[in-house]
């Protein structure tokens, strides 16, 4: 079974090798590790945007990351991060891949909770991403 950092590492990999970037068409390039909010970026642009990787079918609920980070940005008047969702899994042992673009997703689907005193974080505070399959997106990979 991989690791859920090592799968995020690997999906961002696959964004960055298969995916152009959707405002000016150059490559996209990883961010540091523990980049605040954002995960990959643009050569050519101000683009960037956060990765997030599911080994399932695609689904209206992913995980998202830590609150707080998010929270003052949404304070401070920011709009959400646009997400590139890769979606891998296994069907009839077949290999599949879908990876969406969601330019935009609105505060409302962004569900904030907090884990138990008794997780590894005890008390942090997070949020997944609620009602992706109602938001518009692009299906930027399919295999």
């Amino acid at each position: 079974m991989v690791s859920n950092k090592r799968s995020g590492d690997l999906g961002e990999k696959e964004i960055i090798d298969l995916i152009i970037c959707p405002n000016c068409q150059r490559r996209l390039i990883g961010l540091p590790p523990n980049y605040p909010l954002y995960d990959i970026q643009c050569t050519g642009c101000s683009f960037r945007a956060q990765v997030k990787t599911n080994q399932s079918k695609p689904k209206g609920v992913i995980f998202g990351a830590g609150w707080d980070i998010m929270d003052k940005v949404l304070k401070a008047g920011f709009i959400t991060p646009p997400i590139f969702v890769n979606f891998r899994w296994k069907e009839r042992d077949i290999e599949r891949q879908e990876i969406r673009f969601y330019p935009f997703v609105p505060k409302n689907n962004l569900r904030k909770y907090q884990l138990s005193v008794k997780a590894r974080r005890a008390n942090y505070k997070m949020f997944n991403y609620i009602g992706l399959d109602k938001l518009p997106y692009f299906i930027v990979y399919k295999k």
